[in-house]
């Protein structure tokens, strides 16, 4: 009689144990864990969320050129996490999502306000695919295939990441990434993962199972610090950026789904905490993303850019240099 195989304790990921993986679960060193089920009811039965409007009105979408080359740097905003950036000759995507919903469902689920700041059809040839962790607001299985088949790019995302995206489309070009690690594939840039504090899930069952990451990418054009999402943590993160590569040309920093703060905090840096964290990192430029497409917090729709003003204004920095990007709008990014 054969043995029934046993269910691995993590689907995703299997490694020896680290400074922030303990053998089944990531996690962050010194941080929070995520809230619990109690904690999700406490705060959905709380009253406080805001209204948002059904539907905001897309002016113009951008149609990007096919590439940006020398010393330019251009980012076009789709929406939420998800960016063009252009640099070098080559193509970024970050965390790309042209689904209607951030969601497993196709019916319920936050629903996007916007349409996306670039039509589909209307993308530059893409080179490099970022996905930064696996909630559903930025890894988006829909659109990854479809940019699969019409582009075919090489896909970065940290460990475990990439299981699910090769259970989807096993052919994909994929790099799995821990903290620390660096890609040299393509001629004029690097890509290094480095730690921000946040978590994982797809399911109920799956908490903490693959890991996140924030990116860093070397460039001829300048250094960029793109985090998909993060908590303050004290900073820490950022000086750890700081100390490691000295200052940056663009900081691409989530200010949005932050509210109430007592179960966001440790996950969600609010506007005041980025405007933190672009001090410390010596950028040059910033970009605000995570907000105006998705609700996923109870803050209202334009809370994130009014609190943005508010921060940059207590902190002496002029605006022109920390940009909350709406969807189809560019910000070709000034050389430091």
């Amino acid at each position: 009689m054969s043995a029934v195989p046993r269910k691995p304790a993590n689907p995703y990921y299997f490694g020896p144990p680290t400074d922030h993986f303990d053998g089944v679960r990531f996690f962050n060193p010194g941080g929070v864990e995520p809230g619990t089920l109690k904690d999700v009811w406490k705060w959905q039965t709380n009253g406080q969320k805001s209204r948002w409007p059904k539907k905001v009105e897309l002016p113009n979408p951008a149609r990007p050129a096919d590439h940006v080359k020398g010393a330019d740097l251009r980012v076009t905003m789709v929406g939420h996490a998800s960016m063009l950036i252009q640099v070098a000759g080559i193509n970024i995507l970050t965390d790309p999502v042209w689904s209607t919903r951030a969601s497993p469902l196709s019916f319920a689920g936050p629903k996007r306000v916007i349409r996306p700041g670039i039509e589909f059809d209307d993308l530059p040839p893409i080179d490099v695919v970022l996905v930064t962790h696996n909630h559903y607001d930025h890894l988006d299985m829909k659109t990854l295939v479809r940019l699969n088949e019409e582009h075919g790019p090489h896909f970065v995302t940290p460990l475990g990441n990439d299981t699910i995206i090769h259970n989807v489309i096993p052919e994909a070009k994929m790099s799995a990434v821990d903290w620390g690690d660096r890609l040299d594939y393509w001629d004029g840039l690097s890509i290094i993962a480095e730690p921000c504090h946040h978590w994982s899930a797809r399911g109920m069952n799956d908490r903490r199972m693959a890991l996140w990451a924030a990116f860093v990418l070397e460039t001829p054009a300048g250094r960029i610090y793109h985090i998909g999402d993060t908590g303050f943590h004290d900073g820490i993160n950022y000086r750890a950026a700081a100390e490691k590569y000295g200052d940056f040309r663009l900081a691409i920093l989530p200010v949005g789904a932050y509210e109430p703060r007592w179960f966001m905090k440790g996950q969600h840096q609010n506007p005041q905490e980025a405007v933190q964290g672009f001090r410390i990192v010596n950028a040059a430029y910033a970009i605000g993303h995570h907000f105006g497409t998705f609700q996923l917090t109870d803050e209202a729709i334009e809370t994130p850019v009014h609190d943005l003003a508010i921060a940059l204004e207590a902190a002496e920095i002029a605006p022109t240099r920390f940009l909350p990007l709406r969807a189809g709008e560019m910000f070709d990014v000034p050389d430091r």
